[in-house]
């Protein structure tokens, strides 16, 4: 008991020197290593796969080590945030929405800085940084798309939970059906509240969409969307022809089969690379980090199923949203999501 009040005070000490400013600077020499964590595999050509290759590049750029932990899972990674501040972490990426209780702890626990996801008000000055990042423009952009190629005149969205970043990117993607053609339906489907990793899930309940008339389907999944995959890969749509994918964050152009349409991609390396920059000038904790269309750290990918013309629309369309002149609205709520939705279909897991 006494050792935990030790443990309680000392954190609290640790996170008002920095709050204050004063050992800011001392970190900031010391970073020589920088860690990410996430919870499955980084060869999902996804939200892990981008988190830790953005972290390499970031590391070889500055000349840090490199520290992955992957397949860590959704539970308690409080003992992995320990060991790797204890062996030099300097800075320690927390990269899934449910490590952010965890790594704010340790970050008081330790006095090694962190940065976490999907909580923008929990800013430390100098320890805790936040990067609930959203591609929202470029789902926007995946929206007109699906509106031009539906042949059925539905669309579906098919996400693995309701965290800030897919909200805003099916919010955005909703937006975009509806400037494409107001006539679309939009069925909105959620797997499961963090089924992240859920690929059988992805496949019923992707399958159950078509089944309700998607032709087109915006998935957004992590490992779950394999199976989003699968069942694009063999359900027929409700007119007997051809269903599409379009897939989130990462390229997964070297599975395809021939139904991936586009992805929003999602390139974290500059967030990255402001954070180890914010660290050493001494402004970490102080800010929140964005991607977007203007430097293509949110891109929309081109495949050979987009005919050229619609292409040429899209990339005009793109030059519209940057310059200001078509204006997305960010929604990161659920229930103002949802009610952007023809139909809708929570799945409580």
């Amino acid at each position: 008991m006494v050792r935990k009040h030790i443990q309680i005070a000392v954190s609290a000490l640790i996170s008002l020197m920095f709050s204050l400013g004063l050992i800011q600077g001392s970190l900031a020499g010391d970073l020589k290593a920088i860690a990410v964590l996430v919870p499955e595999q980084g060869t999902d050509y996804g939200w892990n796969q981008q988190g830790v290759d953005a972290a390499r590049a970031v590391a070889e750029k500055h000349g840090l080590e490199f520290m992955p932990a992957e397949g860590l899972g959704y539970g308690d990674v409080r003992p992995t945030l320990r060991e790797l501040a204890e062996d030099g972490a300097g800075l320690m990426i927390a990269h899934a929405s449910g490590y952010n209780t965890a790594a704010p702890e340790i970050a008081k626990e330790t006095g090694v800085p962190v940065a976490i996801v999907d909580t923008p008000e929990g800013l430390v000055p100098g320890l805790i940084a936040d990067y609930t990042l959203s591609g929202h423009d470029g789902a926007y952009l995946a929206g007109v798309l699906a509106a031009k190629m539906t042949r059925t005149g539905s669309v579906g969205i098919v996400v693995s939970g309701e965290p800030p970043s897919w909200n805003s990117q099916s919010a955005g993607f909703a937006q975009g059906v509806k400037a494409g053609n107001s006539g679309v339906k939009i069925i909105y489907a959620v797997i499961g509240p963090a089924a992240y990793g859920d690929a059988a899930g992805g496949r019923r309940v992707t399958g159950s969409v078509i089944s309700a008339g998607a032709d087109v389907i915006f998935g957004q999944g992590n490992g779950s969307s394999f199976g989003m995959i699968q069942a694009v890969e063999t359900t027929k749509a409700t007119d007997g022809g051809k269903v599409w994918f379009i897939d989130v964050i990462g390229d997964k152009t070297s599975l395809d089969k021939g139904h991936l349409l586009s992805s929003v991609l999602w390139d974290m390396t500059p967030v990255y690379d402001a954070m180890v920059n914010d660290l050493k000038g001494g402004t970490f904790g102080t800010k929140h980090y964005e991607i977007g269309l203007s430097d293509n750290s949110v891109r929309l990918l081109q495949t050979p199923h987009i005919p050229d013309n619609l292409w040429s629309e899209m990339m005009g369309l793109r030059d519209q949203i940057i310059s200001g002149g078509v204006e997305v609205d960010m929604v990161t709520d659920a229930q103002a999501v949802r009610k952007l939705m023809t139909s809708v279909d929570i799945n409580e897991g």
